[in-house]
């Protein structure tokens, strides 16, 4: 396993710094949200650029404490630039007694991507993106938000991946040992809003996906139905956000 993950380690650092390089850039940007891929990437991204890496911890009224202790806690460990901008006045300038939890959500999730495309503006820099290929796969992410990025090193891994590259990698404990949450609202929790482990969508979504077995072989093999529905129909339902805009074509 170690094996596996060190090579790894040394393809997507050399990833990164091949597609940078091809853009004429020499910067990259990362939003460390205190989770545990924001935490995976940050770390490449540091052993691809060095100081030319910068992230940015943007916390809202509705992030845990521990979010932002936990990505300065990895910076630290891991000696990388990071600013603090809070997104708190930006979002009571909109929301309202009347919004649900998902659209404070997603604004959320926009506001941090337009602040990060701001900062890359401002760094003359590129921004790297966070979203795993389970993440990807179920559209668990908002279009234009945290699903934005200019070039993904992790968007090819599983989230059960992600917990084993993170530890390889050395992720602090903290960001290790809690569970996954976008950290949109108090309490927001992943498998809670899927309602299933990664652990048990991955093994689906690689039968589905990469062994391409068909829905009815996914049950014959034993899988609950409930979650075969779930993700089969989660993966056809959110295919727009994994494609760019659909142009009609005139000329």
């Amino acid at each position: 396993m170690t094996k596996k993950y060190e090579l790894l380690e040394k393809f997507l650092v050399k990833f990164l710094q091949d597609e940078v390089l091809k853009t004429g850039f020499k910067k990259v940007v990362v939003g460390l949200s205190g989770g545990i891929d924001s935490a995976v990437v940050a770390i490449l991204a540091k052993k691809a650029f060095k100081d030319n890496l910068l992230c940015i911890l943007m916390p809202s009224q509705f992030s845990s404490k521990e979010s932002i202790d936990d990505a300065k806690e990895l910076s630290e460990k891991f000696d990388i630039n990071y600013e603090i901008i809070s997104i708190e006045p930006m979002l009571k300038a909109y929301i309202n007694e009347k919004m649900s939890s998902l659209r404070i959500g997603n604004l959320s999730a926009r506001l941090r991507m337009c602040i990060l495309y701001d900062i890359s503006a401002r760094e003359n820099a590129l921004v790297i993106g966070t979203s795993n290929k389970s993440e990807l796969l179920l559209g668990y992410g908002t279009i234009f938000g945290d699903l934005a990025s200019a070039i993904n090193p992790i968007g090819d891994l599983y989230k059960s991946e992600i917990f084993e590259f993170a530890e390889y990698l050395g992720v602090t404990n903290n960001i290790l040992n809690k569970p996954p949450s976008a950290d949109l609202w108090e309490g927001q929790s992943d498998e809670d809003d899927l309602g299933f482990s990664y652990a048990k969508i991955d093994k689906v979504l690689k039968d589905f996906i990469d062994n391409r077995f068909s829905k009815e072989e996914l049950l014959q093999k034993g899988y609950d139905k409930k979650l075969c529905d779930l993700i089969t129909k989660k993966i056809y339902q959110n295919q727009f956000k994994r494609k760019p805009p659909i142009i009609a074509k005139v000329s």
